[in-house]
């Protein structure tokens, strides 16, 4: 039998037993598909809507060429990839996951990025946004917001060690590269005006196909939200979770960390925010062992936004074998700096001994990313309603 005909069978097997599962746990499946479907609607929607588009109308516009060429002297040294590499990179850490595979699968669509450099950029440019590692995971699940330095440096450091590592990716089948440019905004300039002398779209045009390929790349990233949630909860209820445990508690004990993690941890790599909820609430382990399990499921990302790259680059030519091999390496590096930084950053700065006098609860200022997430729950739904009967309006505008 082909290897081909095996993968079908077994494909086809996973997908039926799935549905099985639909069928046998009805209420359980509903309870999880309304917990992916909040997370879509109330926070990843309207976080990830205006980086889409205004990325979108800046490719458009040949935003990107002008600070493409102005960055070309840093990225191309670096990370071997073209300067433009640099705003997919900027809009990945502002935006988060998977806004580095969309710019770079449409970078790689318009012909800026060879097929080796986008495989090199993804690999560095999947992060999450400063929202999720200091309001969610910091704030919302540790109640702890002198988490969110650590968290971050940990995962924005492991990515920027995962790109120079990445940089040795395709030395051999790629032509040696030139020298790269001085820097010049003349010629930022002119290759700004060149691309938008291509692109010769109008600007209400631009901005309604900018509406309408964000908002369908969302809608897939809600799908996979969903099923991953579904997934996740299902694999928990028939013990395939805890079966996959007994294994990680091994791994973990190996590391010197505690088996209680193992759960958490196996339900991060399908999921983060499952996974980085349940490392939270484990007790009677020191909070170090926790930020560090943390820290390789913000960077390893999940299944589910695997799944999501994977939809993103299919329609090019970029493989995903790679994305996949620096997610294990970025979560790694990311572990073993928040490992590393623990003392220096946390204990010398955070810990009770250090912190400055308490105040009373009802004094205590909220961080900007604690307001900024309590008003995106408060409007998320609004915006989203509003903005899909926008894309309705552009759709049916854009058929006639």
């Amino acid at each position: 039998m082909a290897s081909t005909q095996v993968k079908t069978i077994l494909l086809a097997m996973g997908v039926t037993a799935f549905a099985c599962s639909l069928i046998i746990f009805p209420e359980i499946s509903f309870e999880a598909s309304i917990r992916g479907l909040n997370m879509w609607w109330e926070i990843v929607f309207p976080s990830l809507l205006p980086f889409f588009i205004v990325s979108e109308m800046m490719i458009g516009l040949g935003v990107v060429n002008f600070i493409g060429v102005l960055l070309e002297p840093l990225m191309r040294p670096l990370f071997r990839v073209p300067g433009a590499g640099g705003f997919v990179w900027a809009m990945a850490m502002a935006s988060g996951f998977p806004s580095g595979a969309k710019l770079a699968a449409r970078l790689r669509q318009n012909g800026e990025l060879s097929r080796i450099e986008a495989e090199r950029l993804i690999c560095f440019t999947n992060s999450s946004n400063p929202l999720f590692i200091f309001g969610a995971v910091s704030v919302g699940f540790f109640y702890n917001s002198h988490l969110g330095l650590l968290l971050a440096a940990a995962h924005y450091g492991g990515n920027f060690l995962v790109g120079l590592t990445m940089r040795f990716y395709g030395s051999k089948s790629e032509k040696k590269a030139t020298a790269p440019a001085s820097f010049s905004l003349a010629a930022a300039f002119s290759a700004m005006h060149k691309a938008r002398s291509q692109d010769r779209r109008p600007i209400g045009k631009l901005m309604g196909d900018a509406v309408l390929s964000s908002i369908h790349t969302l809608l897939m990233i809600g799908g996979f939200i969903i099923l991953f949630s579904v997934l996740n909860k299902i694999l928990f209820h028939v013990h395939i979770t805890s079966l996959l445990a007994a294994g990680a508690a091994k791994l973990l004990v190996f590391l010197d960390l505690p088996a209680g993690l193992s759960m958490p941890f196996i339900a991060g790599l399908f999921e983060i925010t499952l996974g980085s909820q349940m490392v939270s609430q484990v007790q009677d382990v020191h909070l170090m062992e926790q930020v560090v399990v943390v820290s390789f499921i913000l960077a390893f990302s999940g299944m589910s936004v695997h799944a999501q790259v994977a939809s993103i680059l299919a329609d090019t030519d970029i493989r995903f074998r790679q994305f996949l091999f620096a997610r294990f390496l970025h979560g790694i590096y990311a572990a073993g700096f928040a490992f590393f930084l623990w003392k220096p950053v946390y204990e010398q700065s955070f810990l009770p001994q250090n912190a400055p006098p308490a105040v009373p609860v009802f004094l205590y200022e909220k961080t900007i990313w604690e307001k900024l997430l309590l008003y995106l729950q408060q409007i998320g739904p609004v915006f989203t309603i509003a903005m899909l009967i926008a894309y309705l309006f552009f759709y049916v505008a854009a058929r006639k």
